[in-house]
């Protein structure tokens, strides 16, 4: 189906053409007053020079050849030349019955899908995940569905740090206090126990032990850094640990990632890439790209229209050691072969812009990539808390996200328990539901790139621009069809009719931004488009609720288009809050 705003733009450019003006200034826009109409048309302004002829009386010889049409209801010239339009009750309904008979509410699918390839989450193994991982999670797991419902073939990849200095550290604090296991037994030829020698919570509490230990004892370090080579050198005891570490830590990751509703097609990382990349560094320096700068080597990435400072990729340290540049062009040239995607998309913090400039560039440079193969950064602001500071715990420190997500969990248990008596198992069950919502709304609502306060009263609150306000609306909607269908409606003959106010047309003319606002929410990798879009839904849908009796109605015929609107308003808000990575309770 084609969006509402182009078959109103397409009456509104016959019409000017009718009256011998350019078709062209027919473009239609939603009214920026719609206290006094629905749509608006500016083109009369913009032809007053190319006729020589006042605007107003372009618009009224517009509005002349659009009297009878099918779409619109009133058409009024006003001074000093807008077109102020109001479309017909049925031309909404006509489209409505369309979105509601077609799949995808008519969103047109593409002629051929792209391969796209999203890089999200990107923890490192043997840490706990923090608040600092949220933001990646939560926008990626949407972006992958906008992707995917938009029509394409979405694969999205955790890209975990797995490889690198922290495993020897992790390993050497092992060998420290359990000299004996068998792994560090180099004549050992048997096979490793199946259990790991370590929970999780040890393992959470042995990195950062660690961490410290190396940064004031020299030996220790060293000892880290001799373990990670024989662990990426292939010794079969430290690969067997770190299997036991990897996997501890995925099983933990998956459970974190579950409560969050965030789901990953790969669960690759750094090790993945770790054997070409001899081959990759090899090329680059046959191919005359890389070179050897105060000992590292490096590859320029600087172009002649830069205005700022792009320093050159540095491909290996002056020690020989890869970087997270190395892993990541590796990365890219892995996922070229195995997956042959037409776009991949980076979800990480905004900081770090200047660095995917570098790695896209030397990809493109070196032709790891092919020329036309996009690869987007997208940067994410920060989640600060209430003081405008990057969010923290009481104490100061990074607060685990798991603490988080059971903080927010028991405010809203308090709100659900506090005015209706619910048993205890579902007041938790649905707390979890709505909580989630709120944390999800509560982010994706903000352009992705701009920081926000992390407001836990706000994000819970059931008024306003927030998750639990959506869903509320939704549970409301769920409620009168139930009562409906208690009272003998049959939902499935119900069809829609024109509107019969105001309120319900609102409500319809929202609905029918769905196609407009997919297609927005793709092009730009925009989740907030998708809330802005619910939200104003929600609105709509509460107003005709409020001023409208639904099943007190004693005109059948209005009931049911009454019901056959709320079953299109119901099925449109579940489609776009699973887009946006959460569901909605039976009732609240």
């Amino acid at each position: 189906m084609q969006k509402i705003l182009d078959l109103i733009s397409e009456e509104v450019m016959q019409a000017f053409g009718a009256a011998g003006y350019d078709a062209g200034l027919g473009r239609v826009t939603l009214s920026n007053r719609p206290d006094l109409c629905e749509y608006q048309c500016n083109g009369a302004m913009a032809g007053a020079k190319k006729y020589h002829k006042a605007p107003l009386m372009i618009a009224q010889d517009v509005a002349g050849k659009l009297e009878n049409s099918r779409v619109f209801t009133e058409v009024s010239a006003v001074a000093p030349g807008f077109l102020n339009m109001k479309v017909s009750e049925t031309f909404v309904k006509d489209y409505l019955r369309g979105m509601r008979d077609s799949e995808k509410f008519g969103l047109q699918m593409p002629e051929t899908a792209k391969k796209i390839i999203i890089d999200y989450g990107g923890p490192n193994v043997a840490k706990p995940l923090h608040v600092g991982h949220l933001r990646s999670a939560i926008i990626g797991e949407s972006i992958k569905r906008i992707c995917r419902y938009a029509g394409h073939d979405v694969t999205g990849d955790i890209h975990m740090g797995d490889w690198g200095l922290q495993m020897g550290l992790i390993i050497t604090e092992l060998q420290k206090r359990s000299p004996k296991l068998v792994y560090f037994d180099d004549a050992y030829e048997g096979e490793y126990p199946e259990e790991a020698p370590f929970t999780i919570s040890e393992l959470e509490e042995i990195y950062p032990t660690a961490s410290a230990k190396s940064k004031t004892d020299e030996a220790y370090k060293a000892d880290a850094m001799e373990a990670t080579y024989k662990l990426q050198s292939g010794v079969r005891g430290y690969r067997a640990l770190w299997d036991h570490i990897m996997r501890v830590s995925i099983e933990d990751l998956k459970r974190n990632y579950e409560n969050l509703n965030v789901e990953f097609d790969l669960w690759k990382g750094e090790s993945d890439v770790h054997d070409i990349i001899p081959g990759m560094v090899e090329d680059m320096k046959k191919g005359g790209y890389a070179y050897e700068s105060d000992g590292a080597l490096v590859v320029d990435v600087k172009e002649e229209t830069d205005t700022r400072e792009v320093p050159p990729c540095m491909i290996l340290k002056s020690d020989g050691a890869s970087l997270y540049n190395t892993t990541d062009l590796a990365t890219i040239m892995d996922r070229m072969a195995q997956y042959h995607p037409d776009k991949m998309i980076y979800l990480t913090d905004k900081r770090q812009e200047l660095y995917f400039e570098q790695v896209f560039r030397c990809a493109r440079k070196t032709g790891l990539v092919n020329t036309d193969t996009e690869l987007v950064h997208i940067g994410f602001g920060t989640m600060n808390g209430k003081d405008g500071k990057p969010f923290k715990t009481r104490e100061g420190g990074v607060m685990r996200l798991e603490y988080l997500i059971d903080e927010i969990n028991e405010v809203m248990y308090g709100k659900i328990i506090q005015n209706r008596s619910v048993p205890d198992k579902e007041a938790r069950q649905t707390a979890q539901v709505v909580a989630l919502s709120a944390v999800k709304y509560g982010d994706l609502s903000n352009q992705a790139s701009k920081d926000y306060i992390f407001d836990i009263d706000r994000f819970t609150s059931s008024e306003g621009d927030t998750g639990p306000y959506i869903l509320y609306t939704l549970v409301r909607i769920k409620s009168i069809l139930s009562k409906y269908k208690e009272a003998g409606g049959q939902m499935e003959k119900a069809v829609l009719h024109p509107a019969c106010g105001e309120p319900e047309k609102a409500l319809m003319l929202e609905l029918a931004g769905f196609i407009g606002m997919m297609e927005n929410a793709y092009e730009e990798t925009a989740p907030h488009k998708v809330c802005a879009y619910i939200y104003d839904i929600a609105n709509a849908f509460n107003r005709f609720y409020h001023e409208t009796k639904i099943l007190a109605e004693e005109d059948e015929t209005k009931k049911e288009g009454w019901i056959a609107l709320l079953l299109l308003t119901r099925d449109v808000l579940e489609t776009c809050i699973d887009l946006l990575g959460f569901s909605a309770p039976e009732r609240m």
